[in-house]
C-alpha cells in the first residue's frame, strides 16, 4: 500500500464516525457494520478485485468494505439507502486516503431512480468513488463505466431480492463476492436434492455459479447480529439454452416451490390448468411427475417452462393448454 491508499476503519473509529454523525444502526434496514479489518481484506481478496477495476457494492454504510475496495486498487460505485451514511461516506474516505479530494457533484445529478451523493478523486485526480442513495431494489443505470464485479456486505433483511435484481439488471459484472446471513449462503449455494434447495437457489443458478467459500463469526459486526454470516462467490454464466423467457421460467419455479413438498403435477396444476396437463408435460419433458421441485435443477425447469409456453418468448400469460 502506498502512502496515498485509503487507511481501513479500526472498530474506534466507525464508532467514532457514527457518534460525530448522530447515527445509530437501523434495524429496519438491515445495518450490521463491518469493524474487523481482517474480515475485510479477507472479502477483497476472495473478490479477486484487481487495480482499475469498476466495482459495485450495495450497502457501504461507515465505509469499512468500501476503504477496502479502494485501496486494493478499484474504482468504486457505491448503493446506500441511507441519505445520512451516503453523504458521510465520501467525506469519510478523503479523511482516511491523505492527498485524495472531493469532487464537486452538482445538484440532483441521477437518473431519477437514485441521486449522487458524492464523488471522490484520488491523489492523481482520477475519480473512484460515486456514492448513489437509492434503494437498491430500484435502480435503473449506473453512472460510469459498467461494474465487472459486485462485492457487498448485503442488508439482511433484503440480501436475496437485491442479489436477484442486480444480477438481473446489471449484467456487466462476472463475479460477485457478498456476505450474507451464513443460511441465506446456504440457499443461494444450495445444489437440487439439498435440505436448503429452493427458489432462491434456483433463480441464483439462472444467472451465475454460487459456492459458499467461509463463514464470518458474528463477532466482526457492530452491532453484534444474533446470526453468523458467510461469503458467497459468485461467477456469471450464460442461462439454460431454451426459447422459454427467464419470466416464465421464474414463473414455473414458483409454482412448484409455492406448496413446499408437494409433488409436481399438484404444484404445477393451477399453471397447466389441471393436474392431468401438468402430468404430461412433465412426463414429456423427462421428469416425474410425482418428484418435488426441490430435486430439479435450473436447466429442468427451463426446459418445462419452454414446453408449457410453446409460444417461445414472447408468449405471455398463463402457458397453453397441454394436450393430455
Amino acid at each position: 500500500m502506498t502512502s496515498d491508499e485509503p487507511v481501513l476503519l479500526t472498530p474506534a473509529r466507525v464508532r467514532q464516525l457514527a457518534a460525530a454523525a448522530g447515527v445509530r444502526p437501523r434495524k429496519a434496514l438491515g445495518q450490521n457494520f463491518v469493524v474487523d479489518a481482517g474480515t475485510v481484506r479477507k472479502i477483497v481478496r476472495q473478490a479477486q478485485v484487481e487495480p482499475g477495476e469498476r466495482v459495485v457494492e450495495v450497502g457501504p454504510g461507515l465505509g469499512s468494505l468500501t476503504l477496502g475496495l479502494l485501496a486494493a486498487g478499484a474504482d468504486v460505485v457505491a448503493v446506500e439507502i441511507d441519505p445520512v451514511l451516503a453523504r458521510l461516506l465520501p467525506t469519510t474516505v478523503v479523511e482516511q486516503a491523505p492527498g485524495w479530494s472531493l469532487a464537486d457533484v452538482p445538484d440532483g445529478t441521477g437518473d431519477g431512480s437514485a441521486t449522487v451523493a458524492g464523488q471522490v478523486r484520488d491523489a492523481a485526480g482520477r475519480p473512484r468513488l460515486t456514492v448513489l442513495v437509492a434503494d437498491a431494489l430500484e435502480v435503473a443505470t449506473l453512472p460510469g463505466p459498467p461494474p465487472t464485479a459486485l462485492v457487498a456486505n448485503l442488508p439482511y433483511n433484503v440480501a436475496v431480492p437485491v442479489l436477484l435484481t442486480f444480477l438481473e439488471r446489471f449484467g456487466s459484472w462476472r463475479r460477485g463476492l457478498v456476505m450474507v446471513q451464513a443460511e441465506v449462503a446456504d440457499r443461494l449455494a444450495a445444489p437440487p436434492g439439498s435440505r436448503t434447495y429452493g427458489v432462491p437457489s434456483v433463480k441464483t443458478a439462472w444467472y451465475a455459479a454460487a459456492r459458499r467459500t467461509a463463514t464470518v463469526g458474528r463477532s466482526v459486526f457492530w452491532p453484534v447480529p444474533r446470526v453468523d454470516s458467510a461469503l458467497v462467490r459468485l461467477d456469471r454464466r450464460d442461462p439454460p439454452p431454451t426459447t422459454a423467457s427467464r419470466e416464465q421460467v421464474f414463473t414455473v419455479v414458483d409454482a412448484a416451490f409455492a406448496g413446499r413438498r408437494k409433488m409436481l403435477r399438484a404444484a404445477l396444476a393451477p399453471l397447466a390448468g389441471s393436474g392431468a396437463a401438468a402430468s404430461a408435460a412433465l412426463t414429456a419433458v423427462g421428469l416425474d411427475p410425482t418428484d418435488r421441485g426441490e430435486r430439479l435443477g435450473v436447466t429442468d425447469f427451463a426446459r418445462l417452462a419452454e414446453h408449457l409456453w410453446r409460444g417461445g418468448p414472447g408468449a405471455r400469460g398463463r402457458p397453453g393448454t397441454v394436450t393430455v
